[in-house]
């Protein structure tokens, strides 16, 4: 969920647009253009491969209609939203994080790319929803970053899952510990869900999600955490009262529904 938390992207090329400015992993590949992004140099469904992954990097840094371009032509090979979301644009955030963490990127540059990368997920959203719906379920879901994040991706990327499998979604992005508090004790959630990129909130939130449960007028919620902590300091997390899942948004949906209570929602 390393992503950057950057709602409304430009639609104009970005400024980044020329090829002397670009990283020397970009300069090497060739430009983005008709013959990459419409469907024709890679023949037949396959797994979205690295060297695809690089042609959605390289676009979004072109801009927002190149890296659309590039969805489209994903789609034209027959790949559906879910693989593309699942196998191009997610490993395409880690790239252009790793590509910051080697100074290929500056954090400009990093940024732009990102946010085009993140507006494409709202641009598909309708046509992701309707991909593969299911009868509303009745679950609701508070969906959360720790407290002042820059990362959102990721959790809205895990929300359009959630919708699809019928559940009702509450997206929120907490600049502080108080509007933590105050979006999780909104409204009635069957569950919460945390996205944690950083440890600087882990104690706070340690201490303050028993509270939140205890006061809750829903005693059976079920509170869950993931995001690029549970990857790579799981350990780190166990101080949470919540359930540290590391896996993909498929799984994670599963999983948090397979344990839901039985007999479904019970709304106060």
């Amino acid at each position: 969920m390393a992503q950057f938390n950057v709602e409304n992207s430009p639609s104009q090329p970005s400024p980044l647009g020329a090829a002397h400015h670009w990283p020397e992993a970009l300069r090497q590949g060739a430009p983005v253009g008709p013959r990459l992004v419409g469907g024709t140099s890679f023949t037949g469904k396959s797994a979205i491969d690295l060297a695809q992954i690089q042609i959605l990097a390289q676009a979004c840094l072109q801009g927002l209609d190149a890296a659309r371009q590039v969805v489209f032509g994903w789609q034209r090979q027959g790949q559906s939203l879910e693989d593309i979301y699942l196998q191009g644009i997610t490993p395409c955030a880690r790239l252009l994080g790793e590509w910051w963490g080697a100074d290929r990127l500056d954090f400009a540059m990093t940024t732009i790319a990102s946010c085009h990368l993140q507006q494409l997920l709202h641009d598909f959203s309708v046509e992701f929803l309707q991909e593969a719906p299911q009868e509303r379920n009745g679950w609701s879901l508070l969906l959360l970053t720790e407290p002042g994040a820059q990362h959102s991706m990721g959790l809205f990327m895990l929300s359009e899952f959630f919708k699809r499998a019928g559940w009702t979604v509450t997206v929120g992005v907490p600049q502080d510990v108080p509007e933590f508090k105050h979006l999780f004790q909104s409204d009635w959630f069957d569950a919460v869900g945390l996205s944690i990129s950083t440890d600087r909130h882990l104690d706070t939130l340690a201490a303050l999600l028993p509270q939140l449960r205890d006061s809750s007028d829903n005693l059976s919620m079920r509170i869950f955490a993931g995001g690029p902590m549970a990857f790579l300091a799981p350990d780190r997390m166990q101080c949470l009262a919540a359930e540290v899942i590391a896996e993909d948004a498929p799984v994670t949906v599963r999983r948090i529904l397979q344990h839901m209570p039985s007999g479904g929602p019970k709304v106060a």
